[in-house]
């Protein structure tokens, strides 16, 4: 006799996943609820409820939905869940172990290699990433987060078309995540109109070395270096911020510089009170040190004033380069990076956040394909996996994510936390979470935190904490605390602090964000600096 509960099992949670794919996640969380009340065993109510609730940022209530369904429902599908958990923890490591065995299991679950793609990504695997996003769209094509993963890899022309249908159709967006596809949509278009061509280096030197400018607090403490660069023409000096992405300056640098609006944006960093208005638009020429880009995206904010500077560079915006940022000597050097078996000529750009070329999207590379045709030689295009040099053997290996560089740092006796390199902080900081591992956490503290989304207003002091990153240690007496949650849910993996200036400023660092790689050379202060 055929079991009668099969239909509506299958209708509750076909009715489950349409909340979902709708972004109605309280809906779904109630339909997967009653499909555990209706089969107390199925892997499927469980890992539905994990990814709703991560969704909603709630991490602890996914965390022991996922114990429970390991209790009640051990599966592969639950497992995938519970290391979606782990991975948002920042507990990389296991997350991934765990999606390996599921995978070697023999168990096709589309959501281990969405996983194992996503940790490639933060390792510079990028070519094995998208194998992997491939793998997972080829077993479940309707999953929207693999969706999401999937449309990154499209041209731009394929993306415009894709994002336009999905506007328009299902999609579990927030508002703020709908809002912010409609302004990357409205970008899209006005750069394929555009005639002149993506971003890129119209100088034919491939190096630089430029001397930072000192920003102050007064006229006897630093608060950071700026970099002098020259906007169509228009000198200014913007903070140098490894924890920025892009350039950003304020209203008043964009009106000098005649940079207009193409599609608006909104921007936001460390701070309470929200995301701020903003937009993008072209800048003609970019010159910084030797080097000239041309017809480069700069985002500029409504407000005129951006954290008390003219504006911000990421050091990210040179992923193209080997970066070292020289603190002690106050010098910012550009240079090639190793190349890489089989590559040819590297094409050189500033990297500002934002897709201009069909090319780039692709992951192709017309300027190599170009080479490869006059030369007659083979030319690898599409996306690279990271290459680390023998030069670069020592280097410590981190995760990226956008921007963000995070190095596992450890806390005293602690396991290993990422800490994000942030040139923009003035002084170090840790979550209260993390602290409360390794020491205590009390009072509010008098110190003022401030970025670009204003104020935090909660501020706490953790006592000491011994921070040992890369191959530097360094103790803090009475460290800065404040919660890193709204950075932890916006890069997908926990942040427990920031390795800020105070820090910094006393080493000679060296970045290959191609590859995920920093070096640090601690170098002692000199009188007068």
């Amino acid at each position: 006799m055929a079991d009668a509960s099969i239909p509506n099992k299958l209708s509750v949670l076909a009715e489950a996943n349409v909340c979902y794919r709708k972004g109605d996640f309280v809906g779904a969380i109630a339909k997967y609820r009653q499909l555990l009340a209706e089969h107390p065993g199925s892997p499927d109510g469980y890992a539905g409820l994990v990814h709703a609730y991560l969704k909603q940022k709630d991490v602890q209530q996914a965390e022991e939905t996922a114990e429970l369904g390991m209790a009640q429902a051990d599966s592969p599908r639950v497992r995938t869940a519970r290391a979606e958990v782990w991975f948002r923890q920042g507990k990389i490591s296991e997350a991934e172990k765990e999606w390996v065995a599921v995978i070697n299991s023999g168990y096709p679950e589309p959501r281990a290699y969405l996983g194992l793609a996503t940790i490639r990504r933060s390792v510079a695997m990028y070519k094995t990433e998208k194998d992997f996003i491939d793998k997972a769209r080829e077993l479940d094509s309707y999953d929207s987060d693999i969706q999401q993963a999937w449309v990154l890899t499209l041209s731009r022309s394929e993306r415009i078309k894709y994002l336009e249908e999905s506007l328009g159709g299902e999609n579990n967006w927030s508002a703020d995540e709908r809002e912010a596809t409609e302004h990357y949509l409205e970008y899209l278009k006005n750069r394929e109109q555009d005639k002149r061509g993506a971003c890129r280096l119209a100088s034919n030197v491939k190096a630089t070395e430029t001397q930072l400018v000192r920003l102050l607090i007064d006229s006897a403490h630093l608060r950071g270096y700026g970099l002098p660069v020259i906007l169509n023409g228009h000198k200014s000096s913007l903070m140098l911020d490894t924890g920025a992405s892009g350039i950003t300056v304020k209203r008043g640098i964009a009106e000098k510089a005649g940079i207009s609006k193409i599609s608006a944006t909104k921007i936001w960093g460390i701070g309470d009170h929200g995301k701020r208005d903003a937009f993008v638009g072209i800048a003609d020429s970019i010159k910084i040190g030797e080097l000239e880009f041309q017809n480069c995206p700069v985002e500029v904010m409504e407000s005129r004033s951006v954290v008390g500077e003219d504006g911000l560079i990421g050091a990210d915006v040179f992923e193209n380069f080997l970066v070292e940022i020289n603190f002690p000597d106050e010098k910012l050097k550009l240079s090639q990076l190793p190349q890489r078996p089989g590559e040819g000529e590297q094409r050189l750009g500033l990297a500002t956040g934002n897709d201009d070329s069909e090319e780039a999207d692709a992951g192709g590379d017309s300027a190599k394909q170009d080479n490869a045709k006059q030369t007659g030689t083979p030319e690898r295009t599409g996306p690279h996996d990271r290459y680390i040099a023998p030069e670069m053997q020592s280097y410590t290996r981190v995760f990226r994510f956008g921007s963000d560089l995070l190095i596992p740092t450890s806390i005293g006796e602690a396991s290993p936390k990422l800490f994000l390199l942030d040139s923009g902080a003035l002084i170090n900081s840790i979550s209260p979470q993390a602290a409360r591992e390794v020491t205590k956490v009390h009072g509010y503290s008098d110190m003022t935190i401030k970025g670009i989304s204003g104020k935090v207003d909660q501020v706490f002091t953790a006592n000491k904490a011994t921070l040992q990153f890369g191959h530097l240690r360094q103790e803090n007496q009475d460290m800065t605390s404040f919660d890193t949650k709204s950075l932890s849910d916006s890069t997908g993996t926990e942040v427990s602090g920031f390795l800020g200036f105070t820090t910094l400023r006393l080493l000679d660092i060296k970045i290959d964000y191609r590859d995920a790689l920093l070096d640090f050379e601690y170098k002692p202060p000199r009188w007068g600096r």
